[in-house]
């Protein structure tokens, strides 16, 4: 099973699997998850959104999308609105049995829509809350944004203690705000383990090292909570979902999204989305998108949701649809490329190369490693980020 199918799994399904529990407490489990999901499911106020010309119809397996949302808040002493600083969209498309995944860089340039500005697009969050970063990140795709998930970054912490702990090998030793990982193989706690996954700067990678390691302790939170741990502690799992979580979604509307929406996770293919040029700006570092880019992410998510495409963007030099001169550039029109398939094609390209630059590989727990070129971000802008 790959990280992503996992991740989704882990997300819309970690209550479903204490539900689907043959033991004898499977009853007091469905309630315990029920009041859970009713905690943590608050509506906000932001209308429907009119790229939908009709509603969802979960039964007939309408396509939807579902914003996932890693909130930079709460963790490590910090107390305020703080950043998404993870965003990925999900199509689920049953009726076809695909699921797309879009992972869209956080220093993207774009329109903060209801904020009059253009920044990068985890700023909305910090600007307007979940409303401003799904309105934004609408504008962006061009696409309705049906629900979200949001989870915070605390919330790891309370999830790594919820199933007892994870074990990693960590390559570098550091301190973090008073916590110390020692380098080697440890068990880590909650406090130590959201340690592990914030580190940065004593990392040569920078954040690219950082989200790798993000991806390490997530893969591994989901190991246990699909698996035995998962249902053994799933009173823990359940307290540290409800502190840490919010989501549009209903309990009726995940309870149909388990029933139909299954057959969606049967192909999943990722993409990603991000600038190819970095640039700066008032000497804040930005990635600015490649117009093509950009268009054939968006018509990729409009033809798994059934809404026509458009062969191009409407540009022209002063404002047109929002679209600005240094919000875009001109890239090449390439045909977009999963990241299956790149890892792939670039693991055949530098089969001869004693250097591996843009290898992914799995360990057996599905972690996957990324040493792909990464600009790293400069410590002059480190308290912007």
């Amino acid at each position: 099973m790959k990280l992503y199918q996992k991740i989704i799994i882990a997300i819309l399904g970690v209550i479903a699997v204490v539900v689907t529990s043959v033991t004898v407490w499977a009853t007091f489990a469905y309630k315990d998850a029920n009041a859970t999901f009713n905690a943590i499911s608050k509506k906000i106020e932001r209308a429907t959104s009119p790229k939908r010309e009709k509603a969802i119809s979960y039964e007939d397996r309408d396509p939807i999308t579902i914003a996932l949302l890693g909130l930079d808040t709460g963790g490590l002493g910090r107390t305020e609105q703080g950043r998404s600083d993870t965003m990925m969209i999900v199509t689920l498309n049953p009726r076809q049995k695909k699921t797309t995944v879009v992972s869209i860089d956080r220093d993207i340039y774009t329109k903060i829509v209801g904020y009059d500005t253009y920044d990068k697009l985890n700023h909305a969050y910090a600007f307007g809350g979940v409303k401003m970063s799904l309105n934004s990140i609408e504008y962006l795709l061009d696409v309705p944004i049906d629900h979200y998930i949001a989870i915070n970054f605390t919330g790891l912490s309370d999830l790594i203690d919820a199933v007892g702990g994870i074990t990693v090998d960590n390559k570098i030793d550091f301190t973090l705000d008073g916590v110390h990982v020692p380098k080697g193989k440890h068990h880590l706690n909650g406090e130590s383990g959201l340690a592990y996954a914030r580190m940065r700067y004593e990392d040569t990678e920078g954040d690219i090292g950082r989200q790798r390691r993000q991806r390490e302790v997530v893969t591994k939170i989901v190991n246990k909570v699909i698996g035995l741990d998962g249902v053994t502690k799933y009173k823990k799992i359940l307290k540290a979902v409800e502190d840490n979580c919010s989501t549009n979604l209903s309990w009726d509307q995940l309870m149909d999204i388990s029933k139909n929406y299954v057959p969606a996770l049967d192909n999943i293919k990722s993409y990603q989305l991000s600038g190819i040029e970095p640039d700066w700006m008032s000497d804040v570092y930005y990635q600015v998108v490649g117009k093509h880019r950009l268009l054939n992410i968006q018509n990729l998510i409009k033809s798994e949701l059934g809404l026509p495409t458009r062969s191009e963007l409407p540009i022209s030099d002063g404002y047109s649809d929002g679209y600005i001169e240094k919000q875009l550039y001109d890239d090449e029109d390439e045909p977009l490329v999963d990241d299956d398939t790149a890892k792939k094609s670039s693991t055949e390209s530098s089969s001869d190369s004693s250097e591996q630059t843009t290898d992914e590989v799995y360990d057996s727990n599905g972690y996957q490693e990324d040493g792909s070129d990464y600009q790293v971000e400069a410590q002059n802008i480190a308290t912007n980020e």
